[in-house]
């Protein structure tokens, strides 16, 4: 199902042991153990295996021969964006190329001075899109809003390594506070960003359809944006070959206001594309069509 436990895999030691290869011997070396990390995901941890081929075969249509290797290919890419996501963090920016496609949308949202809401997906790699957006010439501030479901020491270590981040953060609190700090920023003329493919347990869902099959959203995305009528733009950072990142920032299209389903039906369809494009890299490791409770 679409909700998620927010807990990583993973463990202390291995990360350290990819960030000593990263540092000293490069990125494409770390790439090289890879090879070996995502066979042991591939064959010891089975529910996360029928969660990604399940998708493969019945949502992008491969062959079941097909969909059982490209199970193992899609850890491999996953590695690979976590890889990066390391060693740009911690200063190794100056090794990656992008491109961005869609950067006039961000430039008018901001230019209407009313702030905007960027929503994305578990799709590529969006953490690292502030070190690339930093060398385009916008003045923006992203804050992003979260359940901070995770404090593991995985993840306090990894802030240890990386330079210092200019996302703030927006936690989700049950006394609805955070409403507030979201209007704040946008008066500010800040970015809000969301992601809004997971749902936590107790959460409000919306449920749309996406590659073909009803799956559950969480809620609370698409109600913000059909009611603060502010401009909302869809945002994505795929990987591509090499240590080269494509992002893309499309307008949300056909919305009405006060009307959330609308709102996620554009997101589906955005989301739809970018699957197509890159099958591979879709990281929700989980039954996400299964029909919540």
């Amino acid at each position: 199902m679409s909700q998620w436990d927010g807990k990583s895999k993973g463990t202390l030691l291995g990360y350290k042991i990819f960030v000593f290869l990263i540092k000293k011997l490069g990125v494409r070396t770390a790439y090289g153990l890879l090879i070996f990390v995502a066979f042991y995901y591939f064959v010891f941890y089975p529910k996360n295996f029928r969660g990604i081929y399940y998708y493969l075969r019945h949502r992008q249509g491969y062959s079941s021969w097909r969909s059982f290797w490209k199970v193992y290919q899609t850890y491999f890419v996953f590695g690979q964006t976590i890889i990066d996501k390391v060693a740009i963090s911690s200063g190794m920016r100056n090794y990656f190329t992008y491109e961005f496609d869609g950067i006039e949308n961000l430039k008018e949202a901001l230019a209407a001075e009313q702030g905007g809401i960027l929503i994305s997906a578990h799709v590529g790699n969006f953490e690292i899109a502030e070190k690339f957006l930093a060398d385009i010439d916008v003045n923006f501030q992203i804050n992003l809003v979260s359940v901070d479901q995770e404090r593991s020491v995985i993840k306090k270590y990894i802030e240890r390594i990386s330079e210092k981040s200019s996302v703030k953060y927006i936690f989700i609190k049950e006394d609805m506070s955070h409403i507030f700090q979201i209007n704040d920023v946008l008066a500010n003329n800040e970015l809000i960003c969301f992601t809004g493919d997971r749902y936590f347990d107790g959460s409000k869902i919306l449920k749309g359809n996406l590659l073909g099959e009803e799956a559950a959203f969480p809620a609370g995305p698409f109600h913000i944006a059909s009611r603060l009528g502010v401009p909302v733009i869809f945002v994505y950072v795929m990987k591509e070959k090499g240590l080269h990142y494509h992002l893309y920032a499309r307008k949300a299209q056909d919305v009405k206001r006060r009307n959330p389903t609308s709102y996620l039906m554009a997101y589906t369809e955005s989301v739809e594309h970018i699957l197509r494009k890159y099958p591979l890299q879709w990281f929700n490791f989980f039954d996400f069509w299964r029909k919540p409770e």
